[in-house]
């Protein structure tokens, strides 16, 4: 028998003991370490591949006879829908809420029933927890917000509330521990396929508790712009919820643009397209995108379309609106459907065009709504009203402008009233998707049943008219439909014009146009295209290594390589001490001082740190760094002994008493004359930006920049500097927020090889080489470091330890989490004791998401 699921989850720190009752590893981190594997909770229930369909409500109808709870599945569920798209010989296990609440003593038995007989396993929550974490956050806060409605008045949505906030981390954890209950870790394949905005915490909590589980999520709703999602408190924690999962799916472009630019914003993460795929390294994994609009069921809408009752209810409505102009529009019941602007639209064309009083109609059939409030009511009254005083003005006696059906409408007089229909019209001012048009459109193709009920030849070209919403999800697919902005209402009214006077060719073009797309990207072809990108997203999970990071909702898991490790003192002392000609190779910002610090010039502790590491004459101790060497020398000049490399390898000296030698000495700078006025225009241009002047190099830093259009500016420049440098022996290399031009054949894997080089001329060869570095111009140090130990020129170094502050995943081996770690280190294999740094929290493990690029 299943577990009955624990509510008292308002606070994160009840779940370790949670976590420890259920016999899983701990919810919390409260130190990184390595995850272990999860123990096996194999189901009884399944064999072989499965996959786990996680939504808000399960698609079934509930429905009491006597006593006794009866239930059904519900077929226009899209959750259920799907499941032609998926090999009949997967299981499929739905999780979610029932639409009826049951009682608390009857839940254990139903829970039973619906499992062994649908394969359906409900959620239970309590009607406080429900009321808050659905009516209260989902859709009074998030729906209005993701829709474009900030909360700035009672009458735009809910503002953030903590009670309810907390209502919606409950009702993700019930969620998440009812799936870790039939999740299996062997004996077979679980996918989990996560819907909506109701459920954008469940991969985190899941990710908490099974690292290797494999998690798809998509979103039916919009995703908004940077500027509305960034108003909520809580936005890191939505963020990351579906950046733990392995694929996030959106109906369009522009709601996974938007959602790409709030993780770059809001993250610090870029992402990158692979052969048609989009993707964000995230931690070391890359979490993928997929860009796909659902589709219909197109052998639901069919076997309808074929029946007799649906033939006789069109004969009905045909004789109805005999000689008319029909309109249709379905729609939810809430403000953002744009009904009342609907209504206007054909008031405004009534008025200019009278000819069309007592030829046009508009069906519009008001769905109930999904939520309650005032709000709701508003817009109920307000929609009547405005249909009111419309057929009040221009209406008469068996004639009615606009019929408004605001009660429910079966699926079948839907059909019904499609097929008679000239027109639809979709005047949402924002919606997710709306599959209206497409199920008008196929209606409007018709079965021989329908077309002899219309009185048409079923041989002849079927032909139809969408007027849609530019702002609803479908309207980027419908490519022949007439798109409006529905806050025009006199564009509207010119849409509905242009509609009733298109001619029969074009209108046969556009149906033909529709109707091809429309059936071949039905909701079985977007459910088999996601189940193969999850598939190819989740890959190997047994592949890496994985390190846990963080607390509560903010855990994030760091994907590592196998033989990628943290470096310890324990593991490099004896190597240390054994070895009798070192070479020490160390970046500087970032690595020996915080990248956040205000001042970057050393502290007395670091230079002393450096001086004691100097003085032992089996080390060859160098700072390797970007910076010029002015800056340098006046920095480590109390390091005499100290060898400093500056501007990425092109200056070099090997302690304070020797001169500078460059690395490509009588290099001709005159392309300077070129870069220099070219990088300063896009400086004057760009808020924010600032040229760095080298004696080796020019960089233009847009780090303070606004990060859109610093970066749009920095392709620019990058394009551009390109093109006029093409025959200049220079590269010019784009990095983290900075376009840098530099002479060809600079760079600190150049550095690494000519100081091991000129270590073995001076028959001192190196037998020890410790290389720690924190970006991507270090990436170039240790591909050098290893070029050099592979070299057959070159004698083997028995010890090479490359390693790397913070950026994982990393050419190099072992990695240290930031600078302080790096102190500790030095201090451990020198013995000596300068600083005593404070043990990092985990806000500043990993703060900087793009360093694990």
């Amino acid at each position: 028998m299943l577990s009955r699921p624990c509510f008292n989850l308002h606070n994160l720190e009840e779940l370790p003991e949670l976590d420890q009752k259920m016999g899983r590893i701990p919810s919390v981190m409260t130190k990184p370490g390595i995850i272990p594997e999860f123990d096996d909770l194999s189901s009884p229930h399944f064999i072989g591949q499965r996959r786990i369909i996680v939504a808000n409500q399960l698609p079934l109808k509930s429905f009491k006879e006597d006593t006794k709870w009866m239930f059904e599945f519900d077929e226009d569920a899209l959750s259920l829908q799907l499941k032609d798209g998926l090999d009949p010989k997967i299981d499929v296990l739905h999780i979610g809420c029932l639409k009826v609440e049951i009682d608390i003593s009857e839940q254990e038995e139903i829970s039973q029933f619906l499992l062994e007989k649908f394969k359906c396993l409900p959620v239970f929550l309590p009607p406080e927890i429900h009321n808050k974490f659905y009516h209260g956050f989902c859709k009074h806060y998030l729906w209005p917000l993701f829709h474009y409605k900030l909360p700035i008045t009672s009458n735009h949505g809910a503002a953030y509330d903590i009670s309810n906030w907390r209502a919606y981390v409950s009702a993700n954890m019930v969620f998440a521990h009812k799936i870790i209950e039939v999740l299996r870790s062997r004996g077979g394949e679980d996918f989990i396929w996560i819907h909506d905005y109701h459920l954008m915490l469940v991969p985190t909590l899941l990710r908490r508790r099974a690292f290797r589980v494999k998690v798809g999520f998509f979103l039916h709703s919009p995703f908004p712009s940077s500027e509305i999602f960034r108003v909520i408190p809580v936005r890191e924690e939505i963020l990351r919820g579906l950046l733990n999962a392995d694929l996030v799916g959106f109906h369009t472009f522009d709601y996974a643009r938007h959602f790409l630019s709030c993780c770059s914003r809001m993250l610090g993460l870029d992402y990158k397209s692979k052969r048609g795929y989009l993707g964000i390294d995230y931690y070391g994994r890359t979490v993928s995108i997929k860009i796909l609009p659902v589709g219909i069921h197109m052998g639901q809408l069919q076997s309808l379309m074929s029946l007799d009752e649906t033939a006789k209810r069109i004969m009905e409505l045909k004789k109805q609106f005999e000689g008319k102009f029909v309109m249709v529009g379905v729609d939810d019941m809430d403000v953002l459907k744009g009904i009342g602007f609907k209504f206007m639209a054909l008031g405004y064309l009534l008025k200019c065009q009278p000819k069309f009083r007592g030829k046009l109609v508009l069906v519009q059939i008001a769905n109930p709504a999904r939520s309650q409030g005032i709000d709701v009511q508003e817009v109920e009254n307000e929609t009547h009203q405005i249909a009111k005083e419309i057929n009040e003005k221009y209406g008469y006696q068996g004639y009615t402008p606009i019929v408004f059906i605001n009660d429910y409408v079966s699926t079948l007089e839907k059909v019904a009233y499609y097929a008679i229909s000239d027109c639809c019209l979709l005047n949402a001012v924002r919606d997710g998707m709306n599959l209206v048009p497409y199920k008008y459109t196929v209606s409007r193709q018709g079965t021989p049943v329908l077309d002899s009920a219309l009185g048409i030849d079923s041989s002849m070209p079927k032909k139809s008219v969408i007027i849609v919403s530019e702002f609803v999800g479908c309207s980027p697919s419908l490519s022949g439909a007439i798109r409006v902005n529905p806050w025009n209402v006199e564009q509207v009214s010119e849409a509905m014009h242009e509609a009733i006077g298109m001619n029969d060719n074009e209108k046969q073009l556009r149906h033909e146009q529709h109707y091809k797309y429309i059936s071949s990207h039905d909701i079985a072809y977007w459910a088999r295209s996601f189940d193969q990108d999850l598939v190819r997203a989740c890959g190997d999970p047994f592949s890496k290594r994985c390190w846990g990071v963080g607390f509560g909702l903010t855990f994030r898991l760091v994907a590592l390589p196998p033989d990628f490790r943290k470096l310890s003192v324990d593991h490099i002392k004896a190597a240390y001490k054994n070895t009798n000609s070192r070479l020490i190779l160390l970046d500087y910002d970032g690595t020996m001082t915080p990248q956040s610090s205000v001042d970057m010039a050393p502290t007395p502790e670091v230079l002393l740190l450096l001086n004691i590491l100097c003085s032992d004459p089996k080390n060859t101790v160098f700072i390797v760094s970007g910076r010029s060497k002015s800056t340098l020398s006046k920095w480590f000049s109390s390091c005499e002994k100290l060898g400093l490399s500056a501007e990425h390898g092109y200056f070099t000296r090997w302690n304070k008493d020797s001169s500078w030698e460059s690395s490509m000495p009588g290099t001709d700078f005159e392309w300077k004359k070129i870069v220099r006025p070219i990088m300063e225009l896009y400086a004057e241009s760009t808020d924010g930006s600032s040229i760095e002047y080298k004696e080796s190099a020019l960089v233009w830093h847009y780090q303070d920049s606004d990060h859109d259009f610093g970066a749009c500016q920095a392709k620019e420049l990058l394009d551009h500097l390109e093109n006029v440098l093409a025959n200049e022996p220079v590269v010019v290399k784009r990095g983290k927020h900075i376009v840098e031009v530099k002479p060809q054949g600079v760079s600190k894997g150049i550095v690494v090889e000519n100081l091991i080089a000129t270590m073995k001329n001076k028959g001192k060869p190196a037998d020890f080489v410790l290389c720690i570095g924190d970006d991507r111009s270090d990436e170039d140090m240790f591909e050098g470091l290893s070029r050099t130990t592979s070299s057959p020129s070159l004698p083997p170094i028995p010890e090479v330890f490359a390693c790397t502050v913070g950026q994982k995943p990393s050419m190099a081996k072992y990695y240290l989490d930031d600078s302080s770690e790096v102190i500790t280190l030095i201090e451990g294999l020198t013995g000596a004791s300068v600083l005593q740094q404070p043990k990092p929290t985990d806000s500043q493990i990993g703060t900087n998401d793009s360093k694990f690029f």
